[in-house]
């Protein structure tokens, strides 16, 4: 059960091997891949702020609920800070569990709370230079309510 957050990219399937190296208790792995998209070229780039210490401390919060929640043997919450542009990796969320049901939703649980709770600020800069610090979207919001 892992968290970070950090400036670099990753790379998915080695860091799905590396969580997962020599399980055979494993029988369904979920990753998912969150990434900066262009909105059809109005988008430059982002900016992710955080405050290192709380954010991990309340990333590793609720990683610890979903495996309260969900029998998991494997988890990995990946996200990126920092300024990056349109292709750019921003979020990897990888559950395992011996039960793909298990693995389905605690990654839809995880990524809820990532769209929603986490401490990250996100702002906007568009094609046109303006930026604009980005709230929850109401979508995300009433999607997270599910887990209440």
């Amino acid at each position: 059960m892992a968290v970070r957050v950090q400036t670099e990219d990753f790379n998915v399937a080695a860091e799905v091997e590396a969580l997962t190296a020599g399980r055979t208790d494993i029988g369904a792995i979920v990753t998912f891949t969150g990434r900066v998209r262009s909105n059809e070229g109005q988008l430059a780039a982002m900016t992710l702020e955080h405050y290192p210490g709380m954010t991990e401390a309340e990333l590793s919060r609720i990683e610890a609920e979903a495996r309260e929640r969900w029998p998991l043997q494997a988890s990995l919450i990946v996200h990126r800070v920092g300024e990056l542009v349109p292709g750019d990796d921003i979020v990897l969320v990888v559950t395992a569990s011996a039960h793909r049901q298990a693995a389905f939703e605690a990654a839809g649980f995880l990524m809820d709370y990532l769209k929603t709770r986490a401490p990250f600020w996100k702002k906007e800069v568009s094609a046109a230079g303006d930026s604009v610090w980005v709230e929850a979207r109401e979508g995300d919001e009433s999607a997270a309510k599910r887990w209440s």
